[in-house]
């Protein structure tokens, strides 16, 4: 396991060995010893899976406030999306930033994103299936939104209408949030 810090402070970019032959591949997509090994002592207890059946799908920026945060570990299994992590940690030195990633089927490559952190992605492809472990359950009483256009963060996307959910094209800017993280 390839371990990839990125320009922000606790988001990884994670590279599994992946073994080739005549039949196809092989890859071992988690081991808790090896993330242990490598320093993350994350508990992950749900995995969820999406399929996204058009391109140009925009899933995000969603996050789960505090106690309920949760460090999310992504992978795109079938086709291709953009995915995005934006530091929403109160006093932190990247606070508002973002850090955006194509994960595919084909590259194989894992986002690591840690509580604090809104998470969305855009669908590169039709039929992109997303796949990711959390370390804490899905509380709707704590679930929120932040508007993926939200100007002072302002993610480039590289898309001008997405097609969105009616939950994301209604979610707030971060200004009107109340999103509890702090560094």
């Amino acid at each position: 396991m390839e371990v990839i810090k990125t320009e922000i402070e606790d988001l990884y970019i994670i590279k599994t060995k992946v073994f080739k032959d005549n039949r196809g591949w092989f890859t071992e997509s988690y081991s808790s010893e090896k993330f242990r090994s490598n320093g993350f002592d994350i508990e992950f207890i749900q995995d969820n899976h999406s399929l996204s059946k058009e391109k140009g799908v925009l899933r995000g920026l969603h996050f789960q406030l505090e106690p309920k945060a949760q460090t999310k570990l992504v992978r795109c299994t079938r086709g291709s999306i953009y995915d995005v992590a934006v530091d929403l940690r109160k006093g932190s030195l990247s606070y508002k930033k973002w850090f955006g990633i194509e994960l595919s089927a084909e590259n194989k490559k894992q986002f690591l994103i840690p509580k604090g952190f809104a998470h969305g992605f855009l669908t590169l492809s039709d039929n992109a299936e997303v796949q990711y472990k959390v370390d804490e359950y899905y509380d709707p009483k704590y679930d929120r939104s932040i508007r993926f256009d939200d100007p002072e963060i302002n993610v480039d996307w590289g898309i001008d209408n997405p097609i969105l959910s009616k939950k994301d094209r209604n979610a707030p800017l971060l200004n009107y949030s109340d999103c509890n993280f702090k560094y």
